[in-house]
């Protein structure tokens, strides 16, 4: 099957659809006009950036290019993680912990995925693990934000309970425990709902893209099964580690909660 290409002026279309939709924000004062023109921009001049980057990567094959290239992926997505809380701990731990949690979950499972499941030689091969390892931290990047700002939101809205809990003579794990339960479960619950609706309500990325490219539909939904549940196991235990690690510098040796761990965006 040929793949049609697309041409400059079928973007400059597309992107004249956004224009629409900014000004149509712009006209009944929505105010997220400049948003998301910025975010078009930003979108389409770091696509292209990487979209050189990978032509290059792809065409060498070095395991120290593909490290280094997914060293980057997971500095950025660390740093969004972070950039997304409204309260976040203070310091380096705050970037630690979602780098952390990230590099446990999404980098282990990728590389249980290339080396047993594809089977790819060499399993650093930049074609699947660059595509594979985008998607898991993507993916996981969203549930760990989820889930760790509505820990520390949750965490400060609701400091006297817990502290009454621990004055009760309740162990930290025991105090928040509630808390942190419905922060896992905030944090999973997209993964959930994205899995239930495939292939019913929508055709994922990677599915309708290998379609587009001339694969076999149903090769294309083995694929996508396989994303759908590394990203599933890869977001859940990235979420699992978060909750953990933030709760745990929440409390000292003594278990008293230490707001002060967290600051605040204006």
């Amino acid at each position: 099957m040929h793949v049609i290409s697309l041409t400059a002026s079928d973007l400059c279309l597309a992107a004249f659809l956004l224009l629409l939709l900014a000004a149509s924000s712009y006209h009944i004062r929505l105010g997220l006009e400049r948003r998301m023109l910025l975010s078009g921009l930003r979108m389409t001049v770091q696509l292209l950036l990487i979209g050189l980057v990978l032509k290059g990567l792809f065409a060498s094959a070095s395991f120290p290019l593909v490290a280094f290239m997914s060293l980057i992926m997971l500095l950025v997505a660390g740093y969004e993680v972070r950039a997304r809380q409204k309260r976040r701990l203070a310091g380096v731990n705050g970037y630690l912990v979602s780098t952390g949690s990230m590099l446990i979950s999404s980098f282990t499972v990728t590389f249980l995925a290339l080396t047993v499941m594809v089977g790819v030689e060499p399993w650093y091969t930049p074609q699947y693990a660059i595509p594979l390892l985008g998607m898991l931290l993507g993916n996981t990047m969203n549930g760990v934000a989820l889930a760790s700002d509505r820990l520390t939101s949750e965490m400060y809205a609701r400091r006297s309970l817990v502290e009454q809990r621990l004055l009760l003579g309740q162990s930290w794990q025991e105090a928040s425990g509630d808390i942190r339960r419905d922060c896992m479960r905030t944090g999973m619950i997209p993964i959930i709902n994205s899995m239930a609706a495939a292939g019913v309500v929508s055709l994922p990325g990677m599915m309708t893209g290998q379609i587009l490219g001339g694969s076999s539909p149903l090769d294309a939904v083995k694929y996508q099964i396989l994303i759908m549940f590394l990203i599933a196991t890869g977001t859940g235990f990235g979420v699992l580690a978060a909750i953990w690690w933030i709760s745990r510098l929440l409390f000292d040796d003594r278990e008293r909660l230490v707001l002060e761990n967290l600051s605040t965006v204006k």
